[in-house]
């Protein structure tokens, strides 16, 4: 039977910070930045994105 092995690793009261901060800035531009943009534009993202991988949409 395999052991498994656990380790943590504890973070400073600024890493936690910047940790989240960084999930707030992400959060706010998804919320924004997605979540508020013109429909036609997140289509044509998506359709530039779905071109850059070669997958064919139409």
């Amino acid at each position: 039977m395999a052991a498994s092995a656990t380790s943590s690793v504890i973070l400073s009261s600024s890493d936690r910070v910047v940790a989240g901060l960084a999930a707030l800035l992400i959060g706010a531009f998804l919320v924004f930045g997605a979540g508020l943009a013109n429909s036609a534009v997140l289509h044509d993202t998506a359709h530039d994105t779905r071109h850059s991988y070669g997958f064919p949409c139409h």
